[in-house]
């Protein structure tokens, strides 16, 4: 091949020579040789990504053949892409807000509900009132006394805890490695805490408690994720469970207000405790994929666990409450009077994934939908309340006069919720439109997703 070039290069020479003087005029000169494109490794993840989706998505043929996956920045960005072509019968926009990808490492931690942060989040109950809305058990924040209801009144010594602020409030409490708060107590003191981001494994049962209203014992649990060590949740499922049977408990309150999901298998774990006996054996749901993955369609049945018997059961939700446990909803109520109360209706993700491994990354595009025993579950505008009630942040978990707990202990005692007015002067704060854009832009931090744990491409 070396050896033709002078050749050619000769042979162009004389063609040049003859055309000069016969027409007295340049030729154009030779081409240059074609010149190879180099080919990345993260190019190939791109293009990887890409065959996946359009093998695996929900709604692959919809992706146009003209995608470039190279001319964005990484698999993430790819499948934030792809969430456009998403169209389902019966919605205007695009029904996918999920697909992601994201690097291993981050995803380990998170799936096995490992955090390095502080251990808190934080919502506004009014205009300037930012308040805890949680903290982890075993978090910095969890280790230092920190509760739910507390008011924070200055970070880093600032005293613009204000909805403008968002930014500043997002980047201190979970982008920062050490943040100095100052907290107001409900009892009125203040103490000024510093706080240093460290690895730790979250527990995600915050509360488990027995109340009684005459001959009713009502069982309420606080549950914030679906994610997490499954071997440390089926075991305190157990104990939770065990200890509201050997109570005699009656009816049985969820908190899901901030649960963006997890695990299907730890919503099916849940739900055989939560489902009336009557329902053993039956379909709790049906999982449905594209039609190059039917042979993975599959049907899980009710196996009932412990001893409860509900005839109906009650759930604190919002629009934090998403995908495993809007499915822990779905799947009980063909069986049960499932009844939701709360500040706003569910979040709407009825579809899930499974991580793909590519490299370093994990991309998980939408694959399959989820549906219950009576095919119900096209809920991508989230699940509508029974009762409307603030989100009480200025009580602490379980305490009798949070707002939405006490509305469902008032209905189990007189048939009829507590009204709205009869809770805080916050509510109307809640509802204003720059405090829940806010509180909304402060949930987005939080995972929102229905994980099955199947291997099912390599």
């Amino acid at each position: 091949m070396y050896k033709l070039k002078p050749l050619l290069f000769l042979f162009a020479v004389i063609i040049f020579t003859a055309c000069k003087k016969e027409k007295d005029i340049q030729a154009p000169p030779p081409p240059p040789p074609p010149v190879t494109p180099t080919v990345t490794l993260a190019d190939l993840h791109k293009d990887t990504a890409l065959l996946y989706a359009r093998d695996i998505f929900l709604w692959y043929n919809q992706i146009p053949t003209t995608f470039d996956a190279r001319s964005y920045a990484d698999p993430d960005k790819i499948m934030r892409a792809l969430r456009q072509y998403s169209s389902e019968s019966g919605f205007s926009q695009p029904v996918d807000r999920w697909s992601f990808g994201v690097d291993r490492q981050t995803w380990d931690n998170v799936s096995s509900g490992i955090s390095g942060d502080f251990g808190i989040s934080v919502f506004f109950y009014n205009d300037n009132d930012l308040r805890v809305k949680l903290v982890e058990k075993a978090s910095p924040a969890g280790q230092a006394g920190i509760k739910r209801g507390w008011r924070i009144t200055k970070i880093n010594g600032s005293t613009n805890i204000a909805p403008s602020n968002a930014n500043v409030i997002v980047n201190s409490v979970w982008y920062s490695n050490s943040t100095n708060f100052t907290f107001q107590k409900p009892d009125g003191s203040s103490v000024d805490l510093t706080l240093t981001a460290k690895q730790y494994q979250e527990n995600p049962i915050f509360v488990d408690t027995i109340y009684t209203r005459g001959n009713d014992k009502i069982g309420y649990m606080v549950f914030n994720s679906f994610l997490g060590d499954t071997t440390a949740i089926y075991n305190d499922f157990q104990r939770v469970f065990s200890k509201f049977s050997q109570a005699g408990v009656t009816e049985v309150a969820v908190d899901l207000r901030y649960n963006g999901g997890g695990y299907v298998s730890v919503q099916d774990k849940l739900a055989n405790y939560l489902v009336n006996s009557s329902a053993n054996g039956n379909v709790m749901m049906k999982q449905e994929f594209n039609n190059k993955y039917s042979r993975y369609n599959s049907t899980t049945n009710f196996q009932k666990l412990g001893n409860l018997n509900l005839n109906r059961i009650f759930f604190i939700v919002s629009s934090g409450s998403a995908s495993a446990s809007e499915l822990l909803i779905n799947n009980l109520k063909p069986y049960m009077n499932v009844m939701l109360v709360g500040p706003s209706k569910t979040y709407g993700k009825p579809v899930g994934y499974f991580p793909i491994e590519i490299g370093n990354w994990y991309i998980l595009p939408v694959s399959f939908r989820s549906v219950n025993k009576n095919n119900e579950g096209s809920y991508f505008n989230g699940f509508a309340l029974n009762h409307t009630s603030m989100d009480g942040l200025d009580k602490d978990w379980g305490d009798e006069n949070e707002a939405s707990l006490a509305s469902i202990l008032n209905y189990i005692s007189t048939g009829a919720f507590r009204s709205q007015a009869a809770g805080s002067q916050s509510q109307s704060f809640q509802e204003k439109p720059e405090v829940k854009a806010v509180n909304k832009k402060l949930d987005e931090i939080d995972f929102k997703g229905m994980i099955d744990k199947r291997q099912l491409l390599k």
